[in-house]
Parts: structure tokens; C-alpha cells; sequence
């Protein structure tokens, strides 16, 4: 299996990524140039964290028109696993590939430090290896993490079991006061309707070795290896 991670001027978390895959999973990996249009066969595209073109305009609405992203958007249209972290997850909602936005935290200050996940479920190629309930602690660091979509939009992502996390208490607790960036009934992560695509504002990339603080991110790197091998 082969993993590409895509590079944006403004990219800053495509190395963090980069090495989970290398120096962790011990799996080939590449980078992939916002200008090009040549995914280079890889098996599963990763869009990582940072500020894409400076975040002008809005978060990611630069980057959804790079010419990497309409190989993107045909390779996920096929099937192709496709995780977007952060900044990643702004990108993919820009570029249609999820529904909904990312708006300005709450608070209208950054946020960096460390939050608690529920995982709301495990039938994705992203989450395989997790338990239903289990609390995951994995860093944000955003400015723009406050998810909203429309009712509608939210009654089909529960009613189809598209909500990947939820922020929650380290007891697995969904309260107002876990929510760190006002984001839509707690969500952290959604999935697509084909189950393919995923985007998460917190970083499994920076929570993938215990010497970060938490290795709990590598789960859903190994959950994607796991769904690549027995595909």
C-alpha cells in the first residue's frame, strides 16, 4: 500500500503526517504537490493541517481549486480513502467532499491543547480499530474549528452514522463545557456518505507516538492500514 500526503504553500502539519506513516507504520508514502494532478497510484490520500495560502478568503477556499484536488475529488468518487486533519478537514468541506462548514472558534481566540474524543462509531476504514464509546485524547490547534451544517444535513449524518467523534469528557460525557470551539452538537470528525472520506479537526498525526503525550491518534492510522490490507 502506498500513502500520499498533499502539500500546499502554507502546508506546516505535512511532515508530522508524513512521518506517522514513515517512521511509525513503517509504510511507502509520498508528497504530492498542490499543482500537480498526478496522485502517483497511491492507496490513500492524506490532507494535512496548517494554513493552506495564508487561509485568505476563508479556510481552504484557496486550496479547493489546486489542481490537486480535482484528482482528489475523482479519486475519493472511486472509492479512495481519503482523511483530511485540521486544516485538511476545512479543505474537504470547501471542496464538496463533506458536507458542511468550519466556521471561527466560539471563543475568537486559537485553541491549541489537548481534548477528549468519543468514538460515536467504528464502521468506517478510519476507525475500525476503536471501540464505540472508547475516549481518545488527541491535540487541536485551530482557529476555525467550529463545525455547522444545516438540520437537514445533521439529521442525515446521525441517522447514518456518519459522526466519527464527538468532543466529550474524559468519561465519555458529551457536555457544553467539552465543546472547545462551539462546533454543531460537539462533532469533531464526519464521514462522507460513501464512508470513504473523513475529517477530523484534532490531530491523530500529533498524537501517534507516547513520547507527544498520547499515541491514541494512531489508531485511526492503523484502522486505515488495516482496511487498505483487507481490501
Amino acid at each position: 500500500m502506498k500513502f500520499g500526503v498533499l502539500v500546499f504553500p502554507g502546508s506546516n502539519c505535512d511532515h508530522d503526517t508524513y512521518n506517522v506513516i514513515a517512521e511509525i507504520a513503517h509504510e511507502p508514502v509520498t508528497f504530492l504537490w498542490h499543482d500537480s494532478e498526478d496522485l502517483g497510484g497511491v492507496d490513500a490520500v492524506l490532507v494535512p493541517g496548517g494554513f493552506a495560502y495564508g487561509d485568505y478568503l476563508r479556510t481552504g477556499a484557496i486550496a479547493r481549486f489546486s489542481p490537486v484536488m480535482g484528482a482528489v475529488q475523482k479519486f475519493a468518487a472511486g472509492g479512495g480513502l481519503v482523511l483530511g486533519i485540521c486544516n485538511g478537514f476545512q479543505i474537504l468541506t470547501e471542496a464538496g467532499l463533506l458536507p458542511g462548514a468550519l466556521m471561527r472558534n466560539a471563543g475568537l481566540k486559537y485553541i491549541c491543547k489537548q481534548v477528549n474524543l468519543r468514538v460515536e462509531t467504528t464502521d468506517s476504514a478510519f476507525t475500525n480499530q476503536l471501540t464505540k464509546g472508547e475516549v481518545l485524547q488527541i491535540p487541536i490547534g485551530h482557529m476555525e474549528g467550529n463545525y455547522f451544517c444545516t438540520p437537514d444535513e445533521l439529521q442525515r449524518l446521525e441517522a447514518e452514522d456518519r459522526i466519527a467523534f464527538r468532543y466529550a469528557t474524559p468519561d465519555g460525557q458529551i457536555t457544553p463545557e467539552a465543546n472547545p470551539n462551539g462546533s454543531l452538537s460537539n462533532i469533531a470528525g464526519i464521514l462522507n456518505e460513501g464512508r470513504n472520506v473523513l475529517g477530523m479537526m484534532p490531530h491523530p498525526d500529533r498524537s501517534s507516538e507516547k513520547l507527544l503525550g498520547s499515541s491514541d491518534g494512531w489508531k485511526i492510522f492503523a484502522s486505515m492500514i488495516e482496511a487498505l490490507a483487507t481490501k
